[in-house]
């Protein structure tokens, strides 16, 4: 495993310690990988995911621009805002799982909150 990797995972421990979804508050998780971004919702109580949306999701097919992951990430926050809202999830925890809140992981949590998530 390299350094990177162990960096991001010991990140996301430190930041798990404090992150936890509730039943009233879920956790949107979000994992980025270099082709794809995906995002989850969590109830970490009963350890069920609530919601999913990816850039592989039958909504998004098609309507993606493969040079731009930063629009195809905010695609995803918008769908899964969505998602959300259609299960009745109004409020989340954002959990960066371990990346900085910059590009890709911050374009999905803004469109996510422009489309009526509340964290």
């Amino acid at each position: 495993m390299g350094m990177k990797i162990v960096g991001r995972e010991r990140r996301k421990l430190r930041i798990r310690k404090k992150v936890e979804g509730t039943p009233e508050r879920p956790r949107l998780s979000v994992f980025r990988s270099s082709k794809h971004i995906y995002a989850q919702v969590i109830d970490d109580v009963s350890g069920k995911t609530l919601a999913h949306a990816s850039t592989l999701s039958k909504d998004l097919k098609g309507s993606l621009d493969e040079d731009n992951k930063v629009e195809a990430a905010k695609k995803v926050g918008a769908l899964i805002a969505k998602i959300c809202k259609e299960k009745q999830i109004g409020k989340v925890v954002f959990d960066r799982n371990g990346y900085l809140y910059h590009g890709r992981v911050s374009a999905l949590a803004q469109a996510a909150r422009e489309a009526g998530l509340d964290f």
